[in-house]
């Protein structure tokens, strides 16, 4: 090769990989178990998805560093690859990819350890950056509530039908396809449709981290529960309104469902799952949500997920408001004083209050940018509360959907 075209290869940009995504988990065996979606962009760099939990954006390099990684590829291999692609010695590229290495899997480890401060590699806070799909979907797969098929009373005039099973996995191909890590089966109670376990286990099998949203009441029979954990399913959130019997029943409006979904919770935490509580604070259980709190981490569980309607109108008057962000704010700082993980972006059934937007603090157009809400007819909503239509993703292609004008006008032009 002549010294001019010699010298142009040397300085020449490195060519990004092709848009793809990548899964990983550990093998059943493993003595800790964690799951990585790696998620490569048309420009080359990279999202990576630690657990669901953790979301790193990476350069160009760092990228093609964690691509290998997951891909099983060995330390010298890796080594020469990035050695002969970046023009570093062996030695450099070596050390670089047991860096990372290192650091992803302290990540995905480890709780409680801000990756902010810790890794020395390029990271913007969750929802602040543009992505080809969001992080997680929610799917609305009924708006079912009991075995009497009960409609949701605000989900009553949304949709006509419901889709099959086989639609629900096109659904789902489509989502891993495009590069969508994380869904959340909700509703409704999305326990009603027959073929929960099964949709499970589909998503599993494509690579998708899997929730389920429900009141809990059907995890207390233990085919149901042990049937969605051989499924694959990864956490499971559950709604209780207040650990007073009396307060619970009158919340959901059903004598007898503090018992059931009580017993589901326990049921729950007896299995080899993570869960997270999900408690509204309302005028009705606002004096005891301290105790309540207490009641869960009593139980042992992990986490919850505290939201209210203070700024919905809806269930809080302007009167009852103070009151409200008084019982919220004691209820987190109970969370904390008894070592409760305090979650905030998880989805809720339908209703008039999006948990999402009022437990995250954070405007509306942030949340926006990662999620979308999938109704029980394949309609796209930017997020559930959000009624604007972006398309159907049966009948849509994906880009008409996530590049829907009125979407991006929700989220404002920082997309």
């Amino acid at each position: 090769m002549p010294l001019r075209e010699k010298l142009q290869s040397w300085f020449a940009p490195v060519e990004p990989l092709s848009r793809e995504i990548l899964h990983y988990q550990t093998p059943p065996d493993a003595a800790q178990q964690y799951r990585l979606h790696l998620r490569v962009e048309e420009d080359g760099r990279g999202l990576l998805v630690i657990n669901a939990a953790t979301v790193l954006h990476l350069n160009q390099t760092a990228t093609e560093y964690a691509r290998l990684l997951i891909q099983g590829t060995g330390e010298e291999e890796a080594a020469a690859r990035l050695a002969r692609r970046y023009r570093v010695s062996r030695a450099t590229a070596r050390a670089d990819y047991n860096r990372l290495r290192d650091h992803i899997f302290t990540l995905a480890t480890s709780t409680d350890l801000c990756p902010v401060t810790y890794l020395d590699m390029e990271r913007v806070e969750p929802f602040s950056a543009e992505t080809s799909a969001p992080y997680r979907v929610d799917l609305a797969l009924t708006y079912r509530m009991d075995e009497a098929g009960a409609l949701d009373p605000e989900a009553r005039r949304r949709v006509d039908r419901e889709l099959t099973t086989e639609e629900w996995q096109q659904v789902l191909r489509t989502l891993w396809e495009v590069g969508v890590p994380h869904v959340c089966f909700t509703g409704g109670e999305p326990t009603q449709r027959e073929d929960l376990v099964e949709l499970v286990r589909y998503a599993e099998e494509q690579g998708l981290v899997t929730g389920l949203l429900t009141d809990g009441r059907r995890l207390r029979e233990q085919e149901i529960l042990d049937g969605l954990l051989l499924a694959g399913l990864d956490h499971i959130q559950i709604t209780l309104a207040s650990h007073r019997p009396e307060v619970h029943d009158g919340i959901v409006g059903r004598a007898g469902a503090w018992e059931e979904a009580d017993a589901g919770l326990r049921n729950a935490m007896d299995s080899d799952v993570y869960v997270v509580v999900h408690i509204v604070v309302t005028p009705a259980n606002a004096d005891s949500i301290v105790e309540t709190v207490a009641y869960l981490a009593g139980l042992g569980v992990p986490a919850i997920a505290l939201s209210s309607a203070l700024r919905t109108g809806v269930v809080a008057s302007e009167e009852e408001q103070p009151r409200l962000q008084s019982a919220l704010e004691e209820a987190q700082s109970a969370a904390h004083e008894h070592g409760l993980t305090l979650v905030w972006d998880l989805a809720a059934p339908y209703s008039q209050v999006n948990p999402v937007e009022v437990e995250a603090g954070l405007p509306p157009e942030q949340v926006l940018r990662q999620h979308l809400y999938v109704e029980p007819d394949g309609d796209v909503l930017p997020a559930q509360g959000y009624n604007v239509v972006l398309g159907n993703l049966l009948r849509d292609p994906w880009e008409a959907i996530w590049e829907h004008p009125e979407r991006k006008g929700l989220v404002g032009s920082g997309l």
